[in-house]
């Protein structure tokens, strides 16, 4: 540039520059008041947007199709109580009240359950729509509604959906929760009426978060490819019968009178878990297609929406009761604890349903726990009786390999032609997906939602066991959800039950899930306590038992069409032993009973230590109290540190710093509390002891994808670090599975663990390591690697060690909490919270090991119900009973949970008036 350029302009240099530091100036005063006009903007939308969906509690509200006034008492937790004299004002009030706290919640159930995710969340929902249409809970449930329900169950579905639609008439999106707001900058969803089929749908995403042993099936079939039978039968040892208890005892099955029949003593035999290693039911060879469509079926059931739970891997529960002859109170002690995926807000809402003069037009007075979308309680106590719920793990699923001929399947040496239907998908922002589920005799084809899945079936190889294959492979499901059924009904006729004998009958219509009851009442001098097994329950063909994919061709693997009657399913009623637990254990023995229930059941580590703890406490004349239920509810024993640790201590290991955190293990009591540095190790190694000893020889496609595990990087600033770090998934190596550590693997290891030189003990060599011949090398070698693992993960200090840094629990909220943008995800998720407890204790906070510590399943709620006096029961909830991001209650129970601490929970008049907070009065 010449030197004379800038003088030529007119202006001198220094007003030059001091004109541009003003216009700079300028520019960021303008800024800076941009900024502070769009947070002033952003902090107004945020907080009318969240104060505009809160619900009104106080003061009164006209509803029309009310009869008569409504009152709804909350407490200080925001636990609604409701009065009303008519049945179907209550259960109008109900779904008034329930929409009020967790409409949003309502509604992304309601989209899942009918497979219309994409409807509110775009293109990103479209492959899970099309799995949960082929489904079709929602088409079997509206099935239920019109022809399976009795006429006052259909009453109290229509009375709840006119509350919910009361609650939404003329309202925005944005006037009902913070996530509408949210939704509207990306589609213009609106929240559509709510209908009577849309509560009963909800029971089929319950049954299938609790349907038995699908994944064993899967699992069993893939381990074919590099195991043989007798070490797949290592891997699924039977049910250790003579050291861990049944669920019933005291009885057995009358071949004379085809009944069950409590202290008899008749037997007729049954079987044990399964040792098939073929990959495919009975004698039959299993095809070349039947791995590759195995395992790509995992990952078709790995996407569905994780608020279904996570896939059976790992669900349980707690329940126990105990009879008055063994309690302070001299009457019985209920506690039950399900185990669920953690969810935000909770899979539960606590809530009372009361008739203000109990009679046979309004006989409800009942509290407890139920689902939002759902009328009546699920878990609970009336005035009556009490009872809880676990997974009972019957067996009520099949897989079905099809062998597809144009477009039909074969069947008995006959091509028969596919039922179809067409369901089309639409997606928010616009345009539609347009699917064909096609159906077999045997159930829908699970594998035609998997594009890539139908070419592999295409291109199976053909050999003696199918040289007529046709077109391909295909996989059918059988499952007794996918039939109309009665469960709605056993809801309210449990809720309004007065005794054993109703509780029974009541039963009898809880078809789907399976689960196991249990009982309780206060009446004569001691009460009583029973346990019943209800479910609609399969009884297949002779020879197949369920543990392994049927081929679909051959009609004699097919479901016979019978199924095990009501009064031939075990039940129990005052046993001697003054107690019932059940913790997913086996239910009978298998000498006891002539069905196979399942091949799966739980290996009772939980259950046995509850059995252990009640007897410890009552053998010699002891009494159990309500607190000694609540803290039984939290133990954190490890039992299977109980069988290794003694053996690791007797290890001579060279390396001074395993020597250093071998030391940790010196004294432990096996507890896995969260500040024990011991069980933070110990786990480690459990997780190291799995990986080295099994997970290299099984075969690659028994991965775990699709569970959001929060592991590595945890907490590694020490212990005094509690912000809410960013949220990574883990997953395994693609080229090595991993065991999950469940209790199944407790049983594994414990059948080997005498023998020093068992082939599972073996681990090949390793650029670092030399090769692993005996128990012993595999331990110490397991040692160091979790000595290693832990120093990255938690640092150098043993001291700062702690199991609560490993084992911590995020609580996301469903949908936008993981699929939206992060400030969203700050807004709506919480923690974490460094928990105690483990996988297979009583205090189940379970974590898989397939992917690390953190906390995948919890107990989703506590309860006590205390049967000598109604109102010094005791509960709790994992979130709390507002489904509103910046509400008091969204997360207020939660501490508390974590803590093992109980609520008072008031049911009498007097006792709830004393704990109200807020009075809502809903007129005609």
């Amino acid at each position: 540039m010449p030197p004379n350029t800038t003088a030529s302009s007119g202006q001198k240099p220094g007003k030059s520059g001091r004109k541009k530091g003003r216009r700079a100036r300028l520019i960021l005063i303008v800024l800076v008041l941009a900024l502070i006009g769009g947070v002033a903007y952003g902090g107004y939308w945020g907080v009318s947007t969240v104060r505009a969906s809160f619900p009104q509690t106080k003061g009164s509200l006209t509803l029309e199709g009310l009869s008569g006034p409504v009152d709804v008492k909350r407490d200080g937790y925001g636990i609604p109580q409701i009065y009303a004299s008519s049945d179907t004002d209550l259960f109008m009030a109900q779904g008034y009240v329930q929409a009020q706290d967790r409409f949003y919640e309502m509604d992304v159930r309601r989209h899942m359950t009918s497979g219309r995710l994409s409807e509110m969340f775009g293109k990103g929902q479209v492959k899970n729509d099309e799995f949960l249409r082929t489904l079709g809970w929602d088409r079997v449930a509206k099935k239920e509604y019109d022809t399976k329900l009795s006429a006052s169950t259909k009453k109290y579905l229509r009375a709840y959906a006119k509350g919910v639609n009361a609650y939404l008439k003329g309202k925005d999106g944005k006037d009902i929760s913070l996530e509408y707001a949210a939704l509207g900058f990306t589609n213009d969803y609106k929240p559509q009426e709510w209908t009577p089929v849309d509560s009963v749908a909800w029971l089929k995403a319950m049954a299938w978060d609790l349907r038995g042993n699908m994944q064993e099936e899967i699992d069993r079939s893939l381990m074919t490819s590099r195991l043989g039978p007798k070490q797949i039968a290592d891997l699924y040892p039977d049910y250790p019968y003579g050291r861990n208890k049944t669920i019933t005892q005291e009885g057995a099955y009358d071949s004379v009178t085809q009944s069950y029949v409590q202290n008899g003593s008749t037997t007729t035999g049954g079987t044990g878990q399964s040792t098939a290693g073929t990959g495919l039911a009975g004698d039959t060879t299993a095809p070349g297609g039947l791995q590759s469509q195995l395992s790509k079926l995992y990952d078709v059931l790995d996407d569905v929406p994780t608020a279904v739970g996570v896939n059976g891997n790992g669900i349980g529960s707690n329940s126990w009761v105990v009879s008055g002859g063994r309690t302070i109170t001299g009457k019985p002690l209920l506690a039950n604890d399900p185990h669920l995926s953690a969810s935000l807000p909770s899979v539960w809402y606590q809530m009372g349903l009361h008739c203000t003069a109990v009679s046979s037009k309004c006989p409800y007075d009942v509290s407890g726990y139920t689902f939002a979308g759902m009328p009546g309680v699920i878990i609970g106590h009336n005035q009556n009786i009490a009872w809880g719920m676990t997974n009972s793990g019957v067996d009520v699923t099949d897989l079905y390999l099809e062998k597809i001929t144009g477009n039909g399947y074969q069947y008995d040496g006959k091509v028969l032609p596919f039922t179809t239907r067409k369901e089309t998908i639409k997606i928010a922002g616009g345009g539609s997906r347009t699917i064909v589920v096609r159906t077999t005799n045997n159930g829908p084809l699970l594998s035609d939602r998997d594009d890539e899945l139908v070419k592999v079936g295409k291109k199976a190889t053909v050999d003696a066991a199918a040289p007529d294959r046709g077109d391909g492979y295909a996989i059918a499901l059988r499952w007794t959800a996918l039939d109309p059924g009665t469960s709605m009904d056993a809801v309210f006729r449990i809720d309004k039950a007065s005794g054993w004998d109703e509780f029974r009958k009541a039963a009898q219509s809880f078809e789907v899930p399976s689960q196991n009851l249990v009982y309780a009442d206060g009446k004569g001098p001691k009460g009583h306590i029973g346990y019943q097994l209800p479910g609609k329950i399969p009884i297949r063909p002779k020879g197949d038992d369920g543990s392994l994919p049927s081929p679909g061709w051959d009609p004699k693997y097919s479901w016979t069409g019978n199924y095990i009657k009501p009064s031939e399913l075990p039940y129990e009623f005052d046993p001697k032993r003054g107690y019932i637990v059940t913790a997913n254990q086996a239910v009978v023995d298998k000498d006891k009973y002539p069905y196979t229930l399942t091949t799966d059941w739980g290996y009772g580590a939980r259950s046995q230590r509850i059995t252990d703890l009640i007897k410890t406490k009552t053998d010699g004349g002891g009494k159990i109290s309500t607190d000694d239920m609540r803290q039984m509810q939290l133990d954190n024993s490890s039992e299977i540190a109980k069988l290794i640790v003694p053996e690791l201590l007797k290890l001579d290991v060279a390396d001074k710093n395993v020597r250093q955190t071998q030391k940790l293990l010196e004294g432990w009591d096996y507890t896995q509390d969260a500040d024990s540095a011991a069980a933070a190790y110990f786990n480690a190694v459990w997780r190291n002891i799995l990986k080295l000893a099994f997970g290299n020889k099984l075969p690659k496609e028994l991965r775990v994808k699709g569970q959001c595990l929060y592991v590595d990087p945890v907490d590694t600033t020490g212990p005094a670090d509690d912000d809410r770090k960013v949220l990574e998934c883990g997953q395994r190596d693609a080229d090595q599975a991993q065991p999950d550590g469940g209790d199944r693997w407790f049983e594994v290891v414990r059948k080997i663990i005498d023998d020093e030189h068992n082939d599972w003990w073996k681990a090949p060599k390793t650029r670092l390591d030399k090769a692993i011949d005996t128990r012993d090398e595999l331990f110490v070698r397991a040692m160091k690697d979790a000595r290693w693992e832990l120093t990255a993960k938690l640092g150098k200090d043993l001291d700062t060690w702690s199991w609560g840094r490993l084992h911590r629990l995020f609580l996301k909220n469903q949908t936008l909490g993981t699929e939206g943008p992060a400030f969203l995800k700050y807004m709506l998720n919480r923690g974490p919270w460094k928990l105690s407890g483990g996988e297979a204790t009583v205090n189940a906070t379970g974590w898989n090991a397939a992917g690390g510590y953190g906390v995948v399943w919890v107990p989703s709620m506590r309860m006590v119900v205390n049967l000598d006096d109604l109102d010094k029961s005791k509960w709790i909830n994992l979130s709390g009973a507002s489904g509103h991001a910046y509400s008091a209650h969204y997360t207020d129970q939660t501490d508390k949970w974590a803590k093992g601490e109980l609520l008072p929970w008031a049911f009498s008049p007097e006792a709830v008036e004393k704990s109200t907070s807020d009075t809502l009065v809903l007129k005609p």
